[in-house]
């Protein structure tokens, strides 16, 4: 028998290296040694038909995912909540909506997303945490490297870290900001604050595997955001030892646990800076950090992730493999 097909709308490349372009390849690996997988931009008529769409982002590929269901109502589709959908387009734009009508089953990444949708709606949402393979680390030493991962971006509100840079006074701690500028005025700003900050340094993008090897040997990462669906970035820093220092927004309390030590309110320097001084001066708080991040790591397991994906994709096409379509 032919291994159906699945299609992956992914809105960014890997030319992009951010969160959605991840979990398109690292779903497409999950998924390629039961199915026929490939990504692409988008799915419209007369393109190959997929026995089952995954979409990533109810607005950014809710013009594929409507071509999708319109033209084949019958196979399934599957619509992943990667973030500013969930936590922003859905409740304004009205595509987004229309996506989460027009999907057999949503996605979310981290418990919390299932409060972001509407009561009628979560009965079809699934969590899936995304994953990283176990990367052992590497305890630092000085310089004490914290590093904040994330193109420059409003969301990933990269000020903070730069604010934060500035307040940091205790001897040998090096902030190091990965990612490019998305927005030159925040990329302009992150060149003054190199200037005018011994310990701070922009990084630029870097490669992802690259990226994953230097923060391995960091003391802590950074996540500033004001707005996460369930950032890979965290995941990375927990299975590779990493502490993290996390704004409390929904996303990362979905991620880290609503206890958990590390956080601070969004868009606050002074705390941001407070808890980056605290970790490198109190050893038992940084190892309470790191025994509630080792903690959470069975989540983000690969294995884990993948028996979550393929349980829910076997169960969309259950129905198609019992009645197959016509259809080439």
């Amino acid at each position: 028998m032919a291994r159906a097909r699945i299609h992956i709308v992914s809105p960014a490349s890997a030319r992009d290296n951010n969160g959605n372009w991840q979990t398109a390849s690292r779903w497409r690996r999950h998924l390629a040694r039961d199915y026929r997988v490939t990504i692409g931009p988008g799915w419209q008529p007369p393109d190959d038909v997929p026995d089952l769409l995954i979409a990533l982002h109810a607005r950014r590929s809710a013009a594929a995912l409507a071509a999708f269901t319109d033209a084949h109502p019958d196979r399934p589709a599957l619509l992943v909540m990667t973030g500013t959908d969930l936590y922003r387009d859905i409740h304004v734009d009205a595509a987004a909506r229309a996506s989460l009508d027009r999907a057999r089953a949503v996605v979310v990444l981290q418990p919390r997303g299932l409060d972001e949708l509407p009561q009628a709606l979560r009965p079809k949402a699934h969590v899936i945490y995304q994953s990283a393979p176990r990367l052992a680390p590497a305890r630092p030493h000085m310089p004490f490297d914290v590093a904040m991962i994330g193109h420059l971006r409003a969301e990933k509100d990269p000020r903070t870290f730069m604010d934060a840079a500035r307040l940091v006074r205790t001897p040998g701690v090096r902030l190091l900001h990965i990612g490019a500028a998305l927005d030159p005025e925040l990329g302009r700003r992150a060149r003054e604050t190199e200037q005018a900050t011994p310990a701070y340094r922009w990084l630029g993008a870097l490669p992802h595997m690259a990226t994953r090897r230097r923060l391995r040997r960091c003391h802590a990462m950074v996540i500033a955001s004001r707005m996460e669906g369930g950032a890979n970035v965290i995941i990375e820093a927990v299975t590779s030892g990493v502490p993290v220092l996390a704004s409390s927004i929904s996303g990362n309390v979905g991620m880290l646990g609503e206890d958990y030590a590390g956080l601070f309110a969004p868009g606050d320097a002074p705390a941001l800076a407070a808890l980056i001084e605290r970790s490198v001066a109190d050893a038992r708080f940084v190892e309470r950090l790191r025994r509630q991040c080792a903690a959470r790591a069975a989540l983000f397991a690969p294995a884990a992730e993948r028996a979550r994906l393929l349980d829910l994709v076997d169960n969309l096409l259950s129905d198609e493999r019992k009645h197959p379509s016509a259809q080439p």
